[in-house]
């Protein structure tokens, strides 16, 4: 029989579901009201920060580097895998397959893939730093005189 998830998984991963909602509102939010560059790269830094918060609702008590880097590592192969024409085929057929597997290699994106990493590292540090009580916030005993 398998153990149901702690509360503090549970909670992780209702997070992680908030911030993946999150990421993919303000994507939208992007997309509606910028174009050019900026509209660009913001969507690619979010769509690893997208990434990361489902690496992180599917395995909640990995460290926040880890999900990071997993994050990155899905998008760069993403954008290299590109590279072969693969993506751009299926995204000829299915809008699905555009949105997530894009079709034209563009090596800037690399760049833009790990400034998403880097920012869905530190919130999700900042996040489990709130979460966990530190030790210097226990109270201390008096001291004996």
């Amino acid at each position: 029989m398998r153990a149901l998830p702690s509360r503090s998984a549970l909670r992780a991963r209702a997070l992680a579901a908030g911030a993946a909602a999150v990421t993919v509102a303000a994507g939208l939010g992007v997309r509606a009201g910028a174009d050019g560059a900026f509209a660009k790269y913001a969507g690619s830094a979010l769509y690893t920060v997208l990434l990361c918060a489902l690496v992180a609702l599917c395995a909640p008590r990995a460290r926040p580097v880890a999900v990071a880097g997993t994050g990155l590592a899905l998008t760069w192969a993403v954008e290299l895998l590109q590279l072969t024409g693969v993506p751009a085929g299926l995204s000829a057929h299915s809008t699905a397959a555009r949105l997530v597997l894009g079709s034209t290699f563009n090596a800037p994106d690399l760049f833009w893939y790990a400034v998403g990493a880097a920012a869905a590292w530190g919130v999700h540090t900042g996040a489990r730093r709130l979460a966990t009580p530190s030790s210097s916030a226990a109270p201390r005993p008096a001291a004996s005189r």
